[in-house]
């Protein structure tokens, strides 16, 4: 029976999953296998991705705003710019034109822009509170309830980190020496690392 999506329990599946050639990984403290649970991370957040609520408090005429979320990956879309919030543009309350909104980043950290930049009059009419929704990244954690991973995805996760073994596979047999065999050899072409990779890549792909 699978475990928990705790990192211990997510390990051992890999590994169990592998069966022999989990012998080939040896990094202390199983680090090969969580390097691989890792690198499938990125993937799931494209395939699962997790959408967050954010928020950030706005100053006039200031166009840049820290991100706090540490699991911020994309901005998606925010509920401040509301159109059907704005008086019409004849109206003398009218703000002006509503700003554009994007994220950029800045060596490891990630802030809001706006161009142009909100003015009094925008926050008198649309308030100081931007609150927005973005993409998060998804994570694993020593503790199942620290794992964002859905848990009908669980398996989907472990193909994905099955993917990235036999990647790292082929890469360390891509080193060896050649050896030419007849059609008669016994090794199947379609169970080579680098087809195994294929093959589980193209299997998690067309997962829905």
């Amino acid at each position: 029976m699978a475990g928990t999506l705790s990192e211990a329990d997510l390990v051992a599946d890999l590994k169990a999953s592998l069966f022999d050639a989990k012998n080939v990984f040896t990094t202390a403290d199983d680090g090969d296998f969580k390097r691989f649970l890792q690198q499938a991370l990125a993937d799931m957040q494209f395939k699962r991705p997790v959408t967050r609520l954010g928020q950030i408090t706005l100053a006039a005429d200031e166009g840049r705003y820290p991100i706090a979320e540490a699991d911020f990956a994309a901005f998606k879309t925010d509920l401040w710019r509301e159109p059907a919030r704005l008086p019409r543009p004849w109206d003398p309350a009218y703000p002006g034109a509503l700003p554009r909104v994007c994220a950029v980043r800045e060596v490891d950290a990630w802030f809001v822009q706006f161009e142009p930049a909100p003015t009094a009059a925008h926050l008198a009419v649309l308030g100081s509170t931007f609150k927005f929704y973005y993409f998060a990244t998804h994570a694993i954690g020593a503790a199942a309830a620290d794992t964002t991973i859905n848990p009908q995805d669980r398996g989907l996760l472990l193909v994905r980190a099955q993917a990235e073994a036999m990647l790292a596979l082929g890469m360390r047999n891509a080193g060896k020496p050649v050896q030419l065999r007849d059609g008669l050899s016994g090794t199947p072409r379609n169970s080579t690392p680098a087809a195994l990779h294929e093959m589980l890549m193209k299997l998690f792909k067309e997962t829905r």
